[in-house]
């Protein structure tokens, strides 16, 4: 049964005050993505503006029903009026992944006074946005895979690694000096890691693309002893779907040479190339991020601090780190960034707490 599009009484002060609200939501919501849109080009650019069209009819539903009321709007919520300014001064992925939530999160499925066509609209600008977080997400998954392995890394290794060497009451000079030798040594590590790894990777996709180079033999080849077919079930056809697509090639090259030609060509594999990255990045920012992640435990140190302060304030220091990454985590990935926040904590802190012990047990068997 569809909802009214009109009130069947008069509202009341509530009623006006959440239709003033929601007006105020969707101005935000598409002010959102008309400026995501200022920094996108092509059909991504077009999808936004769609999007931010959409926003602009929901918002008439509100303005219709607030008729007179509407003079005095009302204030979007922090969270929306935080996301079209970063929509508006930084406009990437982390923006469209922060929408999507936001989308998801959308309440006209028990408003009675949204129609059904309009929360049907919201569940689909979230489908929506989050294929366009996918694209954004794609194009930047191999060099931030790295950033955060190598930023996670770094807190947690050299955090343990110093813990581990203090626990065991070496001097200060000697933690320090592990400290720095471990940030050089694991983001060095780290980087000629990261690009072997994706070189690799790369190298594996060439070699698995399909060349172009034996396109120009396919009007000598016979149709009726079709080797053609055979190269399509190597691909993954099934006989008869191989031998029929085969029989089509060979007589749009008989009819149509280069049509023929440019029907068979593989279609490049830019998608899997994007999601790769280049090496060179991949190994850069491994480096970085891990270098940037694994000072953060040895700054108490560097600062003169020494014993269970060191120690107190360098846990503090990684465990912020941890949260922040883990939260950014979560966000990227379209999920609660809280969760992934705690569970990256966690984890470190557990790794660090057993280095601890062993060094502690370490250093009372030494002395």
């Amino acid at each position: 049964m569809s909802r009214p599009d009109v009130p069947a009484q008069a509202p009341d002060p509530a009623r006006i005050r959440r239709w003033r609200n929601n007006l105020a939501e969707e101005r935000a919501e598409g002010a959102t993505y008309r400026n995501l849109a200022e920094r996108k080009t092509g059909e991504e650019r077009e999808i936004l503006l769609g999007l931010a069209e959409a926003e602009k009819r929901h918002e008439q539903h509100w303005l219709d029903l607030l008729g007179p009321h509407a003079e005095r709007p009302g204030r979007a919520s922090m969270r929306s009026r935080l996301l079209a300014w970063l929509a508006r001064s930084f406009g990437s992925v982390f923006v469209l992944a922060l929408a999507q939530r936001a989308e998801l999160r959308a309440n006209y499925d028990d408003d009675a006074d949204a129609t059904e066509r309009m929360a049907a609209d919201e569940r689909v600008h979230g489908e929506v946005v989050r294929a366009l977080a996918a694209r954004g997400r794609a194009r930047m998954s191999g060099t931030f895979r790295a950033a955060v392995f190598g930023a996670n890394d770094g807190l947690v290794s050299n955090l343990a690694l110093v813990l581990g060497i203090g626990a065991t009451g070496v001097s200060t000079s000697v933690v320090l000096a592990t400290g720095i030798s471990g940030l050089l040594a694991g983001a060095l590590s780290m980087g000629a890691g990261e690009y072997v790894s994706v070189r690799s990777q790369r190298e594996l996709l060439e070699s698995s693309t399909p060349s172009t180079r034996s396109a120009h033999v396919v009007p000598a080849l016979d149709v009726d002893a079709n080797e053609l077919s055979l190269l399509y079930r190597a691909r993954g056809m099934s006989a008869e779907e191989a031998d029929a697509h085969a029989r089509a090639v060979i007589a749009a090259h008989a009819h149509q040479p280069a049509a023929g030609a440019a029907e068979d060509e593989p279609r490049p594999a830019e998608a899997a190339y994007e999601e790769v990255g280049t090496a060179w990045q991949a190994a850069s920012s491994s480096f970085l991020f891990f270098a940037s992640g694994a000072i953060i435990p040895v700054l108490p140190y560097l600062f003169g601090m020494t014993g269970l302060a060191a120690v107190a304030v360098a846990s503090a220091l990684v465990g912020v780190a941890l949260l922040m990454t883990g939260a950014v985590v979560g966000i990227l990935s379209g999920s609660a960034p809280l969760p992934r926040a705690l569970r990256q904590l966690a984890i470190g802190y557990g790794a660090a707490a057993v280095t601890y012990i062993l060094g502690l047990l370490f250093g009372g068997a030494v002395g």
